[in-house]
C-alpha cells in the first residue's frame, strides 16, 4: 500500500473517531440534561407517612419545610378537582388538575420546575391562589408526573404546551375567562417564553418565581457546579438537544422573551437561591419593558420565597395586580 494511501486512511480513521466521540459526548449530555426515563405518575422522592405517600424534594434546604409541604399536599388532595387532558403540538398527552375557589374567578395556570411535578412543586400554590380568590390549574409538564414524553426541553417546547393549555382554558371556560400565567423555577422561565410566543387577551398577567434568564446560563452554571468545563461541554449539550432531543435549546430564552412581553409581570426570587442565582431574575426584570415588580426574599432558598415570607408574598401579589388593573384582595380564611 502506498504511503499516501496509509496517511489518508489514518486521517479518515481519526475523523471518524473524533465524530464518534463527539456524538457519544453529545448523547451523554442529552441523557444527563434532557432525558426523563420515568413514566406515569411515579414519584421522584417518595416519603411514606403511615399509608400516605408524599413526593418531597430531598435537598437539605427543603427539610425544614417538609411538614408544611405534607400539610399542603393533604389539603390539596382533600379538595374537589377536575382532571383535564390536552394533546401537545407533537402528540403527547398532558395532564392537569383544576381547583375552583369561586365560579368565574381568574384562573392561575401554574407550571412546575425541572424534573418536578404538579403536586410536589405547586400544592402550596393552590392555597396561595385560593388566598387571592383565584381558581387554579396545576399541570404536569411533559415528561413529568402523569404527562407523556421523555424529553425535558428547559421551557422551549414546554412554552408551546403552555399555549395549548391557555387555548384549552379559553375553549372550556369561555371567551371571557381571565388567566394569569404562573411558574416556579423552570416553570417561571417557561411562562415568560410562552407569553412572548403570543397569547390571547384572556391572559392578563404573569408571576415568575425564581426563573432563570437563559438556558445556556443555567446549564453552564450546573456544569460548573459539577466541576466540569462548561464552555467546552455546552456545545455538546446543544448538539445533544438537536440530534437526540429534536429541539434547539437556544431557540428562545426568557431574557429575550421578557423584552417582547407587554403583560404586567411580577418576579420573585430568594436571595439564598443556590440553584438559580437571584441575579437571573434581576436580569429578566431589567430587560422587561412591561409593568413589573421584583421582590427579593432574604434567607429564602430555591423555590422557597412563599414558604419563607408568606404574608409579604401575598401582599406583593395583591398590590401589584391591583395597581395593574386586576383588583386582588387577600382572603384571610386561607
Amino acid at each position: 500500500m502506498p504511503a499516501s494511501a496509509g496517511i489518508l486512511i489514518g486521517i479518515i480513521s481519526a475523523i471518524v473517531l473524533l465524530a464518534a466521540l463527539a456524538l457519544l459526548t453529545a448523547y451523554i449530555c442529552f441523557r444527563m440534561a434532557f432525558y426523563a426515563p420515568q413514566k406515569g405518575s411515579a414519584m421522584k422522592c417518595p416519603v411514606s407517612v403511615g399509608e400516605e405517600v408524599f413526593d418531597l424534594p430531598p435537598d437539605d434546604i427543603y427539610v425544614p419545610f417538609h411538614e408544611k409541604m405534607k400539610e399542603w399536599a393533604r389539603e390539596v388532595r382533600s379538595l374537589p378537582c377536575e382532571e383535564f387532558c390536552v394533546k401537545s403540538f407533537d402528540g403527547l398527552k398532558l395532564y392537569g388538575k383544576y381547583y375552583e375557589c369561586e365560579p368565574g374567578a381568574t384562573i392561575e395556570l401554574m407550571m412546575h420546575g425541572y424534573r418536578g411535578s404538579a403536586e410536589r412543586d405547586l400544592c402550596g400554590g393552590v392555597q396561595r391562589s385560593f388566598a387571592l380568590g383565584r381558581n387554579v390549574l396545576i399541570i404536569d409538564q411533559r415528561a413529568c408526573g402523569k404527562s407523556q414524553g421523555n424529553v425535558i426541553t428547559f421551557g422551549v417546547n414546554e412554552s408551546r404546551d403552555c399555549l395549548t393549555w391557555v387555548n384549552f382554558l379559553v375553549e372550556h371556560f369561555g371567551k371571557d375567562v381571565k388567566i394569569i400565567l404562573t411558574g416556579i423555577s423552570m416553570g417561571a422561565s417557561t411562562v415568560m417564553m410562552a407569553a412572548a410566543r403570543g397569547v390571547p387577551s384572556n391572559v392578563i398577567g404573569i408571576l415568575a418565581d425564581c426563573g432563570y434568564s437563559s438556558q445556556e446560563k443555567i446549564i453552564k452554571k450546573v456544569i460548573k457546579d459539577m466541576k466540569l468545563p462548561a464552555n467546552l461541554l455546552y456545545p455538546f449539550v446543544k448538539m445533544g438537544s438537536k440530534i437526540y432531543g429534536k429541539f434547539n435549546i437556544d431557540e428562545i430564552s426568557p431574557l429575550e422573551a421578557v423584552g417582547k412581553i407587554s403583560l404586567p409581570i411580577i418576579f420573585f426570587h430568594g436571595e439564598d437561591d443556590a440553584y438559580v442565582p437571584c441575579e437571573m431574575s434581576l436580569e429578566n426584570y431589567e430587560a422587561c419593558k412591561a409593568p413589573k415588580r421584583l421582590v427579593m426574599v432574604p434567607e429564602a432558598g430555591h423555590g422557597l420565597a412563599y414558604p419563607v415570607l408568606k404574608g409579604k408574598y401575598l401582599d406583593e401579589v395583591a398590590l401589584f395586580f391591583t395597581e395593574n388593573g386586576v383588583p386582588t384582595s387577600i382572603r384571610k380564611e386561607y
